[in-house]
């Protein structure tokens, strides 16, 4: 149930950003090049070929990213993904990883979701094997893609399990 708060400004939203920073301080001492993102909102979109979650950031932290993934010497093509159990709640909270392993780089984005406004994202997700997050600055039309092939890591079972079931 959405009672209108924002979720980005929950102590759950602020404890994940914490941790996310602690994170990437462990990925620095081990020599990586760790980049935090703080999602200004997090929107389920399914418009077109785009299907995912719309994870809006700041222009400064965009071009950032935008710079590391546009190099030659970084190719992300693995992830990890943090999920926290929601306790009965329709909110749900991960913290994503996405890392490339050759360059020691990483980027990690927190994000936010209600399961009853982002079901039909997850559904398809789940049908073609791909969760595709879009980083994009605000007020711009350009993105960056990171693509999951496993959408029930952002899930818990009985999520999966209600839907089919019901």
């Amino acid at each position: 149930m959405n009672d209108g708060a924002n979720p980005t400004t929950t102590p759950e939203w602020e404890e994940l950003i914490a941790d996310a920073d602690g994170v990437a301080a462990e990925y620095r001492e081990n020599g990586w090049d760790a980049v935090v993102l703080e999602p200004i909102d997090v929107t389920p979109v399914e418009q077109g070929d785009q299907s995912g979650l719309d994870v809006t950031i700041v222009k400064s932290a965009y071009d950032r990213v935008a710079d590391l993934v546009g190099s030659d010497d970084v190719s992300f093509g693995d992830a990890e993904v943090y999920y926290r159990p929601a306790e009965g709640e329709d909110q749900r909270f991960a913290l994503v990883i996405e890392r490339d392993e050759r360059s020691e780089s990483a980027v990690l984005v927190p994000v936010t979701y209600a399961l009853s406004e982002s079901r039909a994202v997850f559904e398809r997700a789940l049908r073609e094997e791909d969760l595709q997050i879009h980083v994009r600055p605000e007020a711009a039309d350009e993105w960056i893609v990171f693509s999951h092939d496993d959408p029930s890591l952002f899930l818990e079972e009985s999520d999966v399990r209600e839907w089919t079931d019901g």
